[in-house]
C-alpha cells in the first residue's frame, strides 16, 4: 500500500488565473480515519488556494500535534512546512512570520492542541494580532490516544465509551472574541459552500484571522449523545449568514438581497446576507451576544461571527521594515560604530 498520491491528473483539467490546477495544491494521500471531516477541511483548504490563485511556494503551513496536525501532508505538498511539538505552533509561527513578512502562514491545530496544552501560546497569538489564519479542526476528543474527551467537549455530552462529560467546555470562537481577535469565525466540515469562502476570506484578512471548525471524529466521537457527531451538527446548525468571497479583481456577478458589503485592506469584498436583524459582525458586543444566545437555545452558530476591517497586524504595530528581516544585509543589521554612538547619545 502506497500513501504517495498518483503523478497523472487529466490534461484538460481547469487552470487558475496563474496557470495551476488543483493538482499544485495537492498533497499526499491521507492516512486518517475514512470519513474523518479533517480531510474536508483539507480539501476545503486545497479549494480555497486554488481560487485565490496563491503560489504554493507562498505559503507556510504549520501544526502542532494531533489528527489534525497531521493534516498539513494532505494540503499544498510543495509549501513550506513545519510540523512541531504538542501546543507550541504559535510561537514558530510568530518567528517564521517575523522572519518574514511576505509568505503566506496557516496554522493548523486541534482542540486538544490550543485548547489544553497549547492554550497559553494560543491567546498570545491573538493579542499580537499576528497575521495568519488558525484553523482549528474541533473534534472535541483525543483521536490519537483513544477518543479522552477534550477541553472543548461539551458539558453532558457523551462519548463512545458511554461516559458522560462534566465539564463546561472552553469555546474558542467565544474566547477569541474576548481576547481581541480580528476575524473570528466557526463552522462545519462538511459545509464546503459556507467553509471555502471563510477560508478565502481569512487567507486575505490583515491580522489574526479564527475558523474554529467542528469536524466529526468517525472512530470515537460520532456516537449519539455526542455534541461532535455528523448528526448533532446538522440538527444544531444556525448560520449567521451566507457567506461568499470575490476578490476585487474579478467580475462580481452574484446578487444578494439586504446584502453588506465589507472591502479588506487588500480591496477585496466580504459579501454578508443578514439572516438574523440586529446582527453586526463588525460588532464585538454584538457577536458575543448572537454566540451566547445560540448556547443558550443549544444551537451551533456557524459563519462569520466577526471581522475588525481596520486593523494593524504585529509587523505594523512593531513598526519593521518593509524588508523581511531574514533577507537585510549586514549593511543595515551592522550599521557602525558612528551610528551606535549617536544612538547612545540620544538616550543620555
Amino acid at each position: 500500500m502506497t500513501y504517495v498520491r498518483p503523478t497523472f491528473r487529466h490534461p484538460d483539467l481547469p487552470k487558475n488565473k496563474i496557470d495551476f490546477t488543483k493538482k499544485d495544491y495537492e498533497g499526499a494521500l491521507s492516512t486518517l480515519c475514512a470519513g474523518c471531516g479533517h480531510d474536508s477541511i483539507s480539501g476545503a483548504i486545497i479549494q480555497a488556494c486554488f481560487e485565490l490563485a496563491i503560489e504554493p511556494h507562498r505559503i507556510a503551513k504549520l501544526s502542532g500535534i494531533g489528527c489534525s496536525s497531521k493534516t498539513p501532508a494532505y494540503f499544498l505538498g510543495n509549501s513550506h512546512g513545519f510540523n512541531s511539538v504538542h501546543g507550541r505552533m504559535p510561537s514558530v509561527a510568530t518567528g517564521a512570520y517575523l522572519a518574514n513578512r511576505d509568505l503566506v502562514y496557516f496554522g493548523v491545530s486541534g482542540d486538544g492542541d490550543s485548547a489544553s496544552i497549547g492554550m497559553g501560546q494560543f491567546v498570545h497569538a491573538i493579542r499580537r494580532n499576528l497575521n495568519m489564519v488558525y484553523l482549528v479542526m474541533n473534534n472535541g476528543c483525543y483521536g490519537l490516544t483513544k477518543g479522552q474527551d477534550s477541553a472543548t467537549a461539551d458539558n453532558g455530552s457523551k462519548s463512545k465509551a458511554g461516559s458522560t462529560n462534566m465539564f463546561n467546555a472552553i469555546d474558542l470562537v467565544g474566547l477569541g472574541l474576548e481576547l481581541g481577535a480580528t476575524f473570528v469565525a466557526r463552522s462545519f466540515s462538511g459545509d464546503k459552500a459556507q467553509l471555502i469562502p471563510l477560508i478565502k476570506a481569512a487567507i486575505k484578512h490583515p491580522g489574526f484571522a479564527l475558523i474554529d471548525v467542528i469536524s466529526p471524529c468517525v472512530t470515537f466521537n460520532n456516537n449519539v449523545g455526542s455534541t461532535k457527531s455528523y448528526d448533532y451538527v446538522r440538527e444544531h446548525i444556525d448560520a449567521t449568514s451566507t457567506v461568499d468571497f470575490v476578490p476585487i479583481m474579478e467580475e462580481i456577478t452574484a446578487n444578494y438581497e439586504d446584502s453588506k458589503e465589507i472591502t479588506l485592506h487588500d480591496g477585496s469584498a466580504l459579501q454578508l446576507q443578514k439572516l438574523h436583524q440586529g446582527w453586526n459582525p463588525e460588532d464585538r458586543l454584538s457577536a458575543m451576544t448572537a454566540l451566547q444566545n445560540a448556547k443558550e437555545k443549544g444551537e451551533i452558530l456557524t459563519g462569520l461571527v466577526y471581522i475588525e476591517p481596520n486593523t494593524n497586524a504585529l509587523h505594523d504595530v512593531l513598526q519593521t521594515t518593509k524588508t523581511p528581516l531574514n533577507t537585510l544585509k549586514e549593511d543595515l543589521l551592522c550599521p557602525g560604530i558612528d551610528a551606535l554612538e549617536a544612538l547612545n547619545e540620544s538616550l543620555r
